[in-house]
């Protein structure tokens, strides 16, 4: 899986439309989740699961994930070979979706609709920003929000599907991880109107309603206090509902999050603080923000005491940042669980030595 780039070419397979319903739209406080009780460090890791394998390969596999300390796996597909091996060794297996980004060919065929505007005016359905597969979804429009919650409901239904892990759950990058620059030739020093989401008829409409005034109206619509509220609280709905459906089949909701929340508001529009998880995963990649290790520890300890105890958080660690520098991953498991993460979340290949420096932190 080539995930963690922030930016990558994948396609995604098409999934067959439910007929919507009414979505709930959530405007006041919902029950949060109960905190997890302490028991111990235990780590995750993000697969890409490969249906081609083998059962009983499988199984020794995660076995030996299982000796490491690591207790979860999401599965950015359904196989239900992977899946049951995994339970079969002691691990909790998670359906891995993703949420607002959604380019399957038949959804862009059936409602573009449904897509994010940009402040210039330009659809996601036929302009999508950065890569071709940037193709996201209004949370404004409830035939979205019923959307989502018909794909989770068919994920969680299957007797095999331990939980439901949430994955692009906000909107477009309006700003990139400034390594990420250089590499799309531009400067975003300053949020840029092709980036900036959503100004679809839907979203104007809903916060002229609530502030009196269309967005496109502002002068600086990108120092709007109150726009990016509104933006923050649109997607905090979509999680709001998706978490009843979770809680429905009795089953965790978790998400993949940008790495801290002042950052996640800042560029996502996330507000992952306020979300009712079970579980959240920041993407603390410190090369794509061109920070050293010693960071990892910064962002988990403003993630964690801005949590409040709500619900633990697990580390997301991208090793290829680490080019096989074993010590320095160990020192970044050490500060992550230091500055209070429950474990961590890893994303890339899971070596023998990735797992002997794991297991030595349980």
């Amino acid at each position: 899986m080539n995930k963690r780039k922030f930016i990558k070419a994948m396609g995604l397979g098409s999934l067959a439309l439910a007929k919507p319903v009414l979505p709930v739209m959530v405007t006041g406080a919902t029950e949060q989740p109960q905190s997890m009780e302490k028991i111990g460090i235990q780590h995750r890791v993000w697969i890409n699961p490969d249906p081609k394998e083998k059962a009983a390969d499988l199984q020794k596999r995660y076995a030996t994930y299982r000796k490491a300390g690591i207790t979860d796996l999401f599965f950015e597909a359904d196989s239900e070979v992977h899946f049951k091996a995994a339970k079969a060794a002691g691990i909790k297996a998670h359906r891995w979706m993703w949420t607002m980004n959604r380019g399957e060919k038949e959804l862009l065929a059936s409602h573009p609709e449904w897509y994010a505007v940009n402040r210039k005016g330009e659809s996601c359905a036929n302009h999508p920003p950065y890569v071709d597969y940037y193709r996201w979804l209004c949370p404004s429009k409830p035939e979205v929000v019923n959307y989502l919650k018909s794909q989770v409901e068919q994920a969680l239904a299957k007797n095999y599907v331990d939980g439901i892990h949430l994955d692009y759950v906000r909107f477009c990058d309006v700003i990139l991880p400034v390594n990420l620059w250089s590499k799309y030739g531009i400067d975003q020093s300053k949020e840029l109107p092709e980036y900036d989401f959503c100004y679809c008829q839907d979203c104007r409409s809903a916060y002229k309603s609530a502030y009196g005034k269309d967005p496109l109206e502002i002068e600086h619509p990108d120092q709007s206090p109150s726009w990016r509220k509104f933006r923050y609280d649109r997607i905090t709905n979509v999680v709001k509902n998706l978490a009843q459906v979770a809680r429905q089949h009795k089953k965790p909701i978790s998400a993949a999050v940008f790495p801290t929340p002042e950052i996640a508001k800042r560029i996502v529009r996330q507000d992952w603080t306020n979300w009712p998880l079970n579980a959240v995963m920041p993407m603390i990649y410190h090369g794509f923000y061109r920070e050293n290790i010693t960071w990892i520890g910064d962002a988990v300890a403003e993630g964690v005491k801005t949590l409040h105890g709500a619900f633990p958080l697990y580390a997301g660690l991208f090793l290829p940042d680490f080019n096989n520098n074993y010590s320095d991953l160990r020192e970044a498991v050490k500060l992550a669980i230091d500055n209070g993460a429950a474990g961590v979340s890893i994303f890339g290949s899971m070596t023998p030595e990735v797992l002997q420096v794991l297991g030595e932190s349980v």
